[in-house]
């Protein structure tokens, strides 16, 4: 066998062995049970009562989101301050300069987000301060702040009847030192023994094997690298991310940073079903996501081992696929894997360009971010998940003549309704904000900013430049088409403007549906009810999924990445 697909096989087998038992330690937090980490209490109850929060007081589902909403409010006015004048504060040996604000105004909403869409050069963009007390703070929060929402959500839909959905506070605060913050520490650890720096020295100067003198940025690499691949955050410490050797040094860390990325949204995905005790439905949700992710890793692999038709026209041999824009320590299927494995959950990480990988791979990462439902970030790829289960479910009842019920709660109108605004709002921002783009680029040239206006490329790849971009956003991913210069107050505002729409309102109206539920009276399964954790229902939901997300942005696609690939033949 291929020992670049050998790889890719090790890793999936890696992330479903440790997925499983983590799923179960992640129920166990959640629900208060005794777990191995119970000697972090201590420094909890420190936490909440230097903050004057009792985390046993319960919260409705209202509440819960001001709580939410609140915090991230006061985080981005933080992060603002400290990216606008980052160059008159401590820890910056390199002299980096302060963002302007339509720069830092799109950087700050875009950590807060678990987005870290990045319109500048990570090593020279920020300072060490700003890495610290914005971005890995950031990753931290924002991760612990969806992972809070779906552990509200699975409160509310555990009971029988209530009004109450758990407290945020304490969510948040379990979600940071139970699960992030010790597997941070294990990988970073791996990640410094196996060469990235960790450290506050300035730029090093060493002389290469030209003979000529380079500057090579440090840093505190190792920490930030660890909780950006497991909160699903993805912002790059170097503006090559993972791609860079400092980040990235050896296939191991490469392989570690791959499984990084998918054991969390994994394990949350079948933590559901341990904590509600429905361990089937757990693993229906779990089946569904891990097919679509498999159909979108063969895909990506294949495209990417075989070549370009317009090189092999030229008679030039292809041995290990097209290598360009890859990283050629760890090979093209790693590269595709990657892919894969970034854009189905909200990471947008890379260790390689995806503007340089074929149009059909192009293809899948931006359907992986569209759909935004195969495991997703932490904790709210799940809540996407969830909104399709009461789509789907309402349509199933009315196919069959059953009632629509969900865990023993009747899906009424309210509930439709805000599931099918957070349905539709997804693409509805997606392609009104690419449309715009288009038009200004083509009708309004005096908007595009520097020589040559906002693309490298031209035709259809120029138009998936754009769609890829609000793509990200949208999804809260943070990977780009790096054609696209996006570094302008025309794309600093705009992305940051679907960036909250995108974030924010999904979760409102998920939490919303929960905490709707939640008080609604239990109705005991029985002979009409429909069954949600079969294997029939699970294909209904993948169907409602694909119908009503995927088939949304095909004629999009029919103008961008699937003509370019016609074109290559």
């Amino acid at each position: 066998m291929n020992t670049e697909i050998l790889g890719v096989i090790v890793q999936v087998i890696l992330m479903l062995a440790i997925s499983y038992p983590l799923g179960k330690y992640i129920s166990k937090v959640y629900k208060g049970e005794k777990s191995l980490l119970d000697f972090m209490k201590p420094l909890e109850n420190l936490m909440f009562r230097i903050s004057g929060i009792n985390p046993n007081n319960e919260m409705n589902w209202k509440q819960f989101l001001k709580a939410l909403l609140s915090i991230n409010f006061f985080w981005f006015f933080w992060g603002m301050i400290l990216l606008v004048c980052q160059g008159s504060l401590p820890l910056n040996p390199d002299a980096n300069i302060g963002q302007t604000c339509h720069q830092a105004f799109n950087t700050c909403i875009s950590f807060l987000v678990n987005c870290n869409l990045q319109h500048y050069s990570g090593e020279s963009g920020l300072t060490y301060f700003t890495q610290l007390f914005v971005v890995m703070l950031f990753q931290f929060i924002t991760a612990a702040t969806g992972m809070a929402a779906m552990a509200g959500i699975m409160t509310a839909l555990a009971q029988k009847t209530t009004k109450t959905i758990g407290n945020f506070w304490k969510y948040l605060v379990l979600s940071v030192t139970r699960i992030l913050l010790p597997l941070s520490l294990i990988l970073g650890f791996i990640l410094i023994i196996e060469g990235t720096p960790m450290g506050f020295n300035g730029k090093m100067k060493v002389t290469n094997i030209e003979g000529s003198t380079q500057m090579i940025s440090q840093g505190p690499v190792a920490a930030i690298v660890a909780i950006k691949q497991l909160g699903t955050n993805g912002g790059g410490y170097f503006g090559a991310n993972s791609s860079h050797p400092l980040e990235n040094p050896t296939y191991l860390t490469n392989m570690l940073e791959c499984i990084a990325i998918m054991i969390i949204p994994m394990a949350m995905a079948l933590a559901f079903g341990f904590y509600i005790k429905k361990k089937k439905l757990g693993y229906s949700i779990f089946g569904v996501m891990l097919c679509a992710y498999l159909i979108g890793v063969v895909i990506n692999v294949n495209q990417e081992t075989t070549g370009n038709p317009r090189i092999s026209a030229m008679g030039i041999a292809q041995h290990q696929g097209t290598t360009e824009g890859k990283e050629v320590r760890f090979g093209s299927a790693a590269t595709a894997l990657w892919s894969v494995s970034t854009t189905a959950t909200s990471n947008g990480s890379i260790n390689g360009m995806h503007d340089s990988m074929k149009p059909i791979s192009g293809l899948v990462e931006m359907l992986n971010m569209q759909i935004n439902t195969w495991f997703g970030g932490v904790g709210v790829g799940w809540m996407n998940y969830f909104t399709f289960i009461i789509i789907a479910v309402f349509i199933s009842g009315l196919m069959v003549g059953r009632t629509p019920e969900f865990l023993g709660k009747k899906i009424e109108a309210k509930e439709m309704k805000i599931a099918s605004i957070v349905a539709l709002l997804h693409p509805f921002i997606i392609l009104t904000s690419t449309a715009l783009a288009a038009y200004i680029f083509i009708h309004a040239p005096h908007f595009v900013a520097g020589e040559g206006g906002w693309l490298n490329n031209s035709g259809y790849h120029g138009l998936s430049e754009m769609f890829y971009e609000y793509t990200s956003c949208a999804a809260n991913n943070g990977s780009g088409f790096e054609g696209l210069k996006d570094n302008t107050w025309f794309w600093n505002f705009s992305c940051a403007i679907v960036l909250i729409i995108g974030r924010y309102l999904p979760i409102i109206g998920q939490v919303a549906i929960a905490g709707l539920l939640a008080d609604k009276k239990h109705i005991p399964e029985g002979a009409g009810t429909l069954r949600t954790d079969t294997v029939t229902f699970a294909a209904m939901t993948f169907a409602v999924i694909f119908i009503v997300a995927a088939l949304s942005f095909f004629p999009a696609h029919a103008l961008s990445t699937i003509a370019e690939s016609l074109s290559l033949h």
